[in-house]
């Protein structure tokens, strides 16, 4: 059934933009900070190629949006090509979120084929011992950077991802330089979400995080790059505080608003780091979850937010993260369990609490 549209927050149809899709959750690495503990088992009860298909179908109720392919390792499915295939001739933009690990060239040449507009590699360090280390597997440093190439001399466009573990410029830098060497101007800087298995155990020390954001955005603010931090929608209040803007930006948390995950077994979620289902696909069309669950319209509300987050005057920009706030300041010390739940109360999960990793105090500057 085609669901009833609602008004997203400035008034327009409210069509999702980004959906990202663990069609696996198989993967070769052992990554440290992965959010949905992959590896050699898959997700019980992972949707089949005909539902994959269907999903597809009634993701295009909804519009057109970016489709991405992740997992896991999605290339460790092998019917992604596919389904790579079904999506982009329904009209979807399909791309891919890989760590690159089994990409070559005959690999980067069915990805084109089956019409991957564009793959976002992992590259954590410019360093390949510790991106390795990180990773799991040694080689898996070389294999990112031949799959940049190889995906580049495709003609698909690459964006590299790295996941941030601590506050250092250096390792920011040491990547970006890595990247524009080879062609890259996307990036994506990824602050790691205590899921899975990138449970933090103390304080990360966000006053340093906030600090090295600000440094980010300056830095590179004319270098003609595009670098968006995630995970950390303060970056568009400290970009404000500095007089930076870009229009690619968008909103800093768009969970729910803009954005979502469908897992493996169908649940629809806010985001990846989110493990609170909206609904499932199997029992309920993707059109009808996204535009009518109960999540995603309390998501859609700024009215909902509580504590500071509630009363910041930049929450239309930002938002908080609401993964974050799931578990609020106990989850520096306690992390939580990222099996999917389904709230019949969602005051109850603190989904809309205080942002635990922000320091600003509306109306007294950071804390």
């Amino acid at each position: 059934m085609r669901g009833k549209r609602t008004e997203d927050l400035n008034g327009a149809s409210g069509a999702p933009r980004i959906i990202s899709w663990n069609i696996t959750l198989r993967c070769p690495l052992k990554c440290a900070h992965c959010y949905v503990d992959a590896g050699e088992r898959e997700a019980e009860g992972v949707l089949s190629t005909e539902e994959a298909f269907r999903v597809i179908d009634q993701i295009c109720e909804t519009g057109n949006p970016v489709v991405v392919l992740s997992g896991g390792e999605p290339l460790m499915r092998e019917d992604v090509f596919s389904i790579a295939r079904y999506g982009t001739d329904r009209g979807l933009r399909m791309v891919m979120g890989t760590s690159g690990f089994l990409i070559n060239e005959k690999v980067a040449a069915k990805l084109r084929e089956s019409g991957i507009r564009a793959v976002a590699i992992s590259l954590d360090s410019a360093e390949p011992a510790v991106h390795d280390q990180f990773r799991g597997m040694s080689g898996v440093w070389e294999q990112a950077i031949r799959a940049i190439r190889d995906c580049r001399n495709q003609g698909i466009g690459v964006q590299i991802n790295m996941s941030v573990m601590r506050p250092d410029l250096r390792d920011v830098e040491g990547v970006i330089e890595t990247g524009t060497v080879l062609g890259v101007r996307e990036f994506q800087i990824f602050f790691a979400v205590p899921t899975g298995r990138a449970r933090v155990r103390e304080d990360p020390g966000i006053l340093e995080y906030e600090e090295m954001i600000r440094q980010i955005l300056i830095r590179y603010r004319d270098h003609g790059v595009n670098i968006r931090p995630t995970c950390a929608p303060q970056f568009r209040r400290i970009a404000d505080e500095a007089g930076i803007m870009s229009p690619a930006w968008g909103r800093g948390c768009i969970a729910g608003i803009s954005y979502c995950r469908i897992y493996a077994n169908g649940d629809v979620t806010p985001c990846p780091y989110l493990p609170v289902s909206a609904g499932n696909v199997r029992t309920a069309s993707f059109a009808d979850i996204w535009y009518n669950s109960p999540l995603f319209t309390a998501l859609r509300d700024p009215a909902m937010l509580t504590g500071k987050c509630g009363r910041c005057h930049y929450n239309a920009i930002c938002g908080g993260c609401r993964a974050r706030a799931y578990r609020g300041a106990d989850a520096f010390s306690t992390g939580w369990c990222d099996g999917l739940i389904r709230p019949e109360n969602l005051s109850d999960t603190g989904i809309f609490g205080d942002d635990p990793w922000c320091p600003y105090e509306p109306g007294g500057g950071a804390a």
